[in-house]
């Protein structure tokens, strides 16, 4: 049976309170013994024994602080400053920002543009890393996954590939590398039929004069598409079709409510902003679900929705096992495929299709949501990419892969979506060894961070700085990545963008995801025109962003996050079927 997360902490924690704690009171208890003339009351002695542990802990702090600031010195650098705020109102000021707030304003707002980092002094020691030169985003290159995090997202992946590290991360990474080949990724036949049925439930919605949330539908686009790619099964959550407004919320049907995919969908979400919730209390996250782990009971409903897949996939395997001829010439069609005949252990399969599941649905779904909300802001930039893809592909035909990579403007624009709306808004390494990050001014000296330091760096954060990107950075104009902009800010600091990730863990899945949302655009600008926000049903954004100023003032929707970007509420919108007439 195992221990709520609150007793394990606590039965972990427990030897290095108590072992000082019994060795001071055992050393005050002989020296008593041996020196009559040395006498403590018990009373005394048991304080100071209960005492010993947080008086060890105050002064291996400043000691570290000591030993760094030398380490520090003999770099010619400085440690970067810690902010005078407490360890419950960092804490409580991240979790508001989580649910309520916009992604990255909580890491914001911490800095001025004078401190490249910042200490975070919690129960214990984070760096969150912003303001800093574009080539000290290398320093991902020198860091690993750490251990907190491990910890925290350990109920809901496993020991899947975004949530291990060393040997075992370069086995997931090798077992699925072979199926993000150019060969693979370019079938396009999985995109068409998925394509086609939520066509035909777009049109169906707005024909009874609804609006429709482009989000839950493109979520089940992505959802199918991955499945099938990755799994070789859909799970089919198209076919529950996709919610009404909440005013109308009684014609939703059963299937909708019912469907094995709606149950996934809620406990994974769920489990996603439990996920980021724990990584804003650091390594004492069990202490605040003390008596039970929240994230397990979301874990059971998504294993029993991978199930089918899983059984599938190890039932076919067994059988092709009785024929040796036939399972030495069969091509493996699916990665599930692949890795079954690695492994049966069932653990380690379920945790590899969830971890799978993260990077196919979530991060397109953010992509394909966040562009058409920029369609509906910027008309002027839906007439440009139709005229690109008629150009290219024409009014009614599939997109193929060689196609698209003509296409420069829809890239363009998909990148541009991805700098303001970067689906993992930010992201966290902890360093192997000391790091230096280059000075902010010249003349200045750099910052210097130890070993083991827990380390945050805001993706979103680093897309939007005019220093990096220009004075222009926080409007959505997607030329600046086809004209001088590109040699000017881009090429020389190619770490400024990075939605992927950089370095050996750059994600796999990015020109998938690319592929994927291109498709998607496509065929959706060759069918639709005119999109428009339904602000009579989506959630806006708090009145008081208005006079904030930066990028939140110019929202009309309330962006958020869990560990990827989204829109609250989802996005409802409206749009009307385009005629070739119109060309």
């Amino acid at each position: 049976m195992e221990l709520p997360p609150g007793i394990t902490y606590l039965l972990e924690v427990f030897p290095r309170f108590a072992i000082p704690s019994i060795i001071a009171y055992l050393s005050l208890y002989l020296l008593e013994k041996r020196e009559p003339s040395f006498s403590i009351p018990s009373w005394a002695a048991i304080i100071l024994a209960i005492f010993t542990r947080p008086i060890i802990l105050i002064f291996n702090h400043y000691h570290s602080i000591w030993v760094n600031k030398r380490a520090a010195a003999a770099n010619n650098a400085v440690l970067a400053p810690s902010l005078p705020k407490s360890p419950l109102t960092i804490v409580s000021e991240f979790a508001w920002n989580s649910r309520h707030g916009h992604p990255g304003v909580a890491i914001l707002l911490l800095f001025t543009p004078y401190q490249p980092a910042i200490c975070l002094i919690l129960l214990t020691k984070v760096l969150a890393i912003s303001h800093i030169p574009p080539q000290a985003i290398n320093i991902k290159l020198k860091m690993a996954e750490g251990s907190v995090f491990f910890s925290q997202a350990h109920s809901l992946l496993g020991e899947g590939v975004f949530n291990s590290d060393g040997e075992m991360w370069k086995f997931h990474r090798a077992m699925t590398r072979p199926f993000f080949t150019r060969e693979r990724i370019t079938d396009f036949d999985i995109y068409d039929r998925n394509w086609n049925i939520s066509l035909q439930i777009a049109k169906d919605r707005l024909s009874e004069g609804f609006s429709l949330d482009i989000q839950d539908l493109i979520s089940r686009f992505t959802l199918d598409s991955a499945t099938e790619f990755l799994f070789g099964g859909a799970v089919g959550s198209l076919s529950a079709g996709i919610p009404y407004p909440p005013a109308h919320k009684e014609r939703n049907s059963s299937l909708f409510y019912n469907h094995p995919s709606t149950s996934f969908v809620k406990a994974f979400t769920e489990g996603l902003w439990l996920v980021a919730e724990r990584s804003n209390l650091g390594k004492e996250w069990s202490l605040w679900e003390f008596n039970r782990d929240k994230i397990t009971p979301l874990r059971r409903i998504i294993d029993d929705f991978t199930e089918p897949l899983l059984r599938k996939a190890l039932d076919t395997h067994a059988n092709d096992m009785n024929s040796e001829a036939s399972l030495k010439h069969k091509d493996e069609v699916t990665l599930l495929e692949h890795l079954v005949k690695h492994t049966r252990d069932t653990k380690f399969l379920k945790d590899e299709l969830v971890n799978l599941l993260v990077a196919g649905r979530d991060t397109t779904m953010c992509l394909l949501t966040y562009a058409i909300y920029m369609l509906a802001e910027h008309p002027g930039i839906e007439k440009r990419l139709r005229e690109e893809i008629f150009a290219k592909v024409g009014p009614t035909e599939a997109p193929k892969y060689e196609q698209m990579r003509e296409m420069r403007y829809v890239k363009a624009f998909l990148n541009e979506v991805l700098r303001l709306y970067p689906p993992v808004p930010s992201n966290g390494r902890i360093t192997t060894k000391p790091v230096l990050l280059p000075a902010v001014h010249p003349g200045g000296k750099p910052i210097y961070v130890p070993k083991d330091t827990s380390c945050i760096y805001p993706v979103i954060n680093i897309h939007r700085r005019t220093d990096l990107w220009g004075p222009d950075a926080l409007e959505f104009d997607p030329d600046r990545f086809l004209d001088e902009r590109v040699q000017k800010y881009l090429v020389p600091n190619p770490f400024i963008f990075c939605p992927f990730n950089a370095g050996p863990r750059i994600c796999l899945g990015q020109q998938f995801a690319y592929n994927e949302a291109t498709f998607y655009l496509v065929r959706l600008l060759q069918n639709f025109t005119e999109f428009t926000l339904d602000n009579s049903v989506n959630v806006p954004p708090p009145e008081e962003w208005k006079s904030e100023g930066g990028r939140k003032a110019k929202e009309k929707v309330h962006p958020t996050s869990h560990l990827t970007l989204f829109v609250k509420g989802g996005l409802w919108i409206r749009m009307k079927e385009f005629s070739t007439s119109e060309i």
